[in-house]
């Protein structure tokens, strides 16, 4: 374990390596789960104020599930999470031309039709961050949808925390990505 103020983070994070590989797993981490995408109050609000903007990019069938569900449930653990269209899609993804699940909320903002890129949750993926009173536990799930991405990440030779360094830093800011790599550098090897 290794702590940055207060996150604790597993080893994991700067041990492995990790790259995203879309085209091999085609989206699956916003597909796989019993439940949506955890969010912050913040960050449910800010879904449902620029909802018009992504709207757009949804289904017929998502759009339907956002009207029944509303923009954020709670699920069986009491965690607010994105809805979910039938047993696992988060609603607010679309399909694109090449077979692979996005999301709209990320679409709307790479066309800078919004400055919310999406959750930090899905941002940090496949990194799952628990926050306690006194502390974030900072975890790597390692899912079988992701084998694609620590296949590409050892070919790159490109370690998880390095591949999310954006995400990390829109969660924890740049001085604490800095102690972090500062950290890395002077860990003892063993």
């Amino acid at each position: 374990m290794l702590q940055i103020g207060n996150a604790i983070l597993s080893l994991d994070i700067i041990e492995k390596e990790f790259c995203c590989d879309i085209s091999k797993c085609k989206g699956a981490c916003c597909v796989a789960g019993d439940s949506g995408a955890p969010v912050t109050v913040e960050e449910a609000q800010l879904i449902e104020d620029l909802y018009p903007n992504f709207e757009v990019y949804l289904s017929e069938a998502n759009k339907a599930e956002v009207v029944k569900q509303g923009f954020s449930v709670v699920d069986s653990d009491g965690d607010l999470v994105t809805p979910i269209v039938g047993n696992n899609e988060c609603v607010y993804t679309f399909v694109d031309d090449h077979g692979i699940t996005k999301c709209a909320i990320e679409r709307a903002y790479l066309e800078k039709k919004i400055t919310f890129r999406k959750p930090v949750s899905c941002h940090l993926f496949p990194i799952r961050i628990t926050s306690y009173k006194k502390f974030d536990a900072v975890n790597y799930q390692q899912l079988d949808i992701c084998k694609p991405g620590r296949i590409c990440g050892r070919s790159e030779g490109l370690p998880m925390y390095k591949f999310l360094k954006e995400p990390l830093e829109r969660k924890y800011g740049p001085e604490w990505y800095a102690e972090l790599t500062y950290a890395v550098k002077n860990f003892p090897k063993p």
